[in-house]
């Protein structure tokens, strides 16, 4: 991603990290994969799906591979309204996409309500068009229900968050119904596992970890160290 509002106040040897981002998220060489899931992320027949938008997808991806009960998590964007879109017509703040994810899960092995715990604790759910150090509405926080016992879970959980008076001010993150999602470049794919250098300087360089503590303080960490 081309972050040009990249927060890299800090210390010589974080800033020539975080300018290691440049490069690969500028980079469009990548075929872009269709809008539809690869083959074999079909979900089985006990499978269900949930879609979050959290801000950065490489982030949210992270968040959500390998917790225990989720079968796959795929990069891309919803919200919008242009059909197929690419990289680079969701970062003009345009098309009315966010960076999002698509998880399939096992409701045997984990629920809809921990899904919305993973999400809440890696999020900042008080910023409005952004997340840590990105700006615009394809980095805005979003719960997309895929059904009225998902938007009932969704409601009751930002509720209970609002209402126990951690923060300061109300939650902004919205819920509203799923949309078309399409699957993002091949690129952006598990970009942690492929970039591990890249992606620890777009974290350091965001301050992502700080603003997480902040928010969250230890719960953050238990939940968020190795993700």
């Amino acid at each position: 991603m081309l972050r040009p509002t990249l927060r890299l106040a800090g210390p010589g040897a974080i800033a020539a990290l975080g300018f290691l981002l440049l490069g690969s998220r500028q980079s469009a060489g990548a075929v872009r994969a269709s809008g539809e899931p690869p083959a074999g992320v079909h979900p089985a027949a006990a499978e269900r799906v949930a879609t979050f938008a959290g801000g950065c997808f490489w982030s949210m991806q992270k968040a959500f591979d390998g917790v225990g009960g989720v079968t796959s998590v795929l990069a891309g964007y919803a919200g919008g309204t242009k059909a197929d879109p690419t990289y680079q017509d969701v970062e003009t703040g345009e098309t009315g996409h966010a960076e999002s994810v698509e998880v399939r899960y096992d409701p045997a092995r984990i629920s809809y309500e921990q899904l919305l715990d993973v999400y809440w604790h890696h999020i900042d759910p008080l910023t409005v068009n952004s997340a840590f150090c990105d700006y615009g509405p394809q980095y805005r926080s979003i719960i997309f229900y895929h059904d009225a016992d998902q938007r009932r879970a969704a409601e009751a959980s930002k509720r209970a968050l609002d209402q126990s008076h951690r923060f300061a001010t109300p939650i902004v993150t919205a819920i509203q119904p799923a949309t078309p999602f399409y699957r993002a470049e091949e690129y952006h794919q598990m970009f942690y596992k492929k970039n591990p250098v890249r992606y620890e300087a777009y974290r350091i360089g965001c301050r992502r970890d700080a603003r997480l503590k902040q928010l969250w303080g230890d719960v953050a960490i238990s939940q968020g160290k190795d993700r």
